[in-house]
């Protein structure tokens, strides 16, 4: 046998072990028939990283030659990276700061571009043995600065509260700060945890634990009604309260481009704004634009 051969013999040996292990399609897919694929990086907020992902996942499922990588980190280490230049797109759940702004004009010699995708209600989880059925700005405001303590200064049993919140670099945590603790700062007996599925899972577990983030995440907690103020009534953060802004912390989530977003970019915008892509918004449990 020549040489050839025996390495054409070695080679179909290879490959015969390989399809046994199942790793064949992999080896393939890197090859892809040589053709480059086109890599489009979306970074940023936790709360919208499972839509972002999604997006993704449909996206590519009819676009074969595109691919769109979706991570975390929350709002601020995206809009870091697109700073940096180091992602294509920022999620963020919160509008970026003029700062922000300015860093991207300075760097890039145009304003940020901002689109908005989705939309949401800041949604307050109770663990579901909990009796509040409602609270409003104020209690909230009261529960997450430290001011009330225990259940009983805000309706409930005579337990102590147990603070459940988001890492500083999280939009929800700014959002939160901004609209509800009015810019006050946070209890030092706050648990700060990377990802609003901690937060979820925290609270489930724990009777006295309250939380906060997005509304696709509530599953095993319960849904505490919101109050604009101690006279008005609860109200959940449904379809309908979210897109009038009834419902009181309410808020917009967000594409960045540090320019004007051309090519498979815009395309996979484009593709979120769809009513196919505002249709996963709702599947998610997020609420969509129109």
């Amino acid at each position: 046998m020549t040489n050839g051969r025996r390495l054409q013999g070695r080679r179909s040996g290879a490959l015969a072990r390989l399809a046994a292990a199942g790793i064949l399609v992999v080896f393939g897919a890197v090859h892809c028939g040589g053709a480059r694929k086109e890599t489009v990086t979306v970074k940023g907020s936790d709360t919208m990283v499972i839509l972002g992902q999604r997006w993704a996942e449909r996206y590519m499922a009819t676009h074969p030659k595109t691919v769109i990588q979706v991570t975390g980190g929350g709002s601020g280490t995206g809009i870091a990276a697109l700073i940096n230049g180091t992602t294509d797109i920022c999620q963020a759940s919160r509008p970026m700061k003029a700062e922000e702004k300015q860093q991207i004009q300075q760097k890039y010699g145009a304003p940020p571009q901002e689109t908005p995708v989705a939309l949401d209600g800041i949604t307050i989880y109770l663990n579901q043995a909990n009796t509040v059925q409602a609270l409003s700005l104020a209690q909230l405001k009261d529960i997450y600065t430290g001011k009330a303590t225990r259940w009983s200064q805000v309706g409930g049993g005579n337990a102590p509260i147990v603070l459940y919140g988001r890492e500083n670099s999280s939009g929800t945590y700014e959002y939160f700060k901004e609209h509800v603790l009015e810019k006050a700062d946070f209890s030092a007996s706050v648990q700060t945890l990377p990802g609003t599925a901690a937060v979820v899972s925290a609270v489930s577990k724990d009777m006295n634990g309250i939380g906060y983030g997005g509304a696709a995440y509530l599953k095993g907690v319960k849904e505490c009604a919101v109050k604009p103020d101690d006279s008005s009534a609860g109200m959940l953060p449904s379809a309908e309260n979210v897109r009038s802004g009834a419902y009181p912390i309410s808020r917009s989530l967000y594409f960045y481009t540090s320019t004007a977003p051309q090519g498979a970019v815009k395309d996979f915008i484009d593709y979120a704004l769809s009513p196919e892509g505002q249709k996963i918004v709702t599947d998610v449990g997020y609420f969509p634009l129109r």
